[in-house]
């Protein structure tokens, strides 16, 4: 089992952290799958691949914690990147931390199918196995984070842009 872990810990944390948008909750849940898959490794297809079932397990969990935070307050999510004095990598931190807030607010479907593609760089053929949903609906679910994102970001940026004209007056 600890190879197991050891082979696949990041990317089931990833996955939890990018859904969950916490580092605690992520290492939480992330603990949970590998408990989970322990415990139900004897009904894993072994003719199927082992990544997408345990990522669908890992999102199954992730799924279950954000519905439990439906049902309490949620905290602030605090930033855990380190200040850079390069304004080229302040401007990527900035992006990176706006583009974290924004997954968070997406649909969970859309921003698990989302991150499964761009971050963990599945097919959309494994990800539908992963979902247990349609080819289509992956393509569609993908599609439209990307659209949201790209508004939201679009929209923050003319904000910015609003702002900084409204100073110099």
């Amino acid at each position: 089992m600890l190879g197991l872990v050891d082979r696949f810990r990041g990317q089931v944390f990833g996955l939890c952290y990018r859904m969950l948008g916490h580092r605690q909750d992520a290492e939480d849940v992330a603990q949970e799958t590998f408990v989970r898959v322990l415990r139900n490794l004897h009904r894993w297809d072994s003719s199927r691949d082992f990544e997408p079932w345990l990522l669908a397990i890992a999102g199954n969990r992730c799924r279950t914690a954000l519905a439990a935070r439906g049902r309490r307050p949620s905290p602030q999510p605090l930033c855990d990147l380190v200040a850079d004095s390069s304004q080229h990598e302040q401007a990527a931190r900035h992006l990176a931390e706006e583009v974290q807030v924004l997954l968070q607010k997406l649909r969970s479907e859309y921003r698990q199918a989302f991150v499964l593609f761009h971050e963990h760089q599945l097919s959309y053929a494994e990800i539908a196995e992963v979902l247990n949903c349609p080819l289509g609906t992956v393509k569609t679910w993908v599609h439209r984070a990307r659209r949201e994102l790209i508004r939201a970001l679009q929209g923050a940026e003319e904000a910015e842009e609003s702002t900084h004209a409204m100073r110099a007056v």
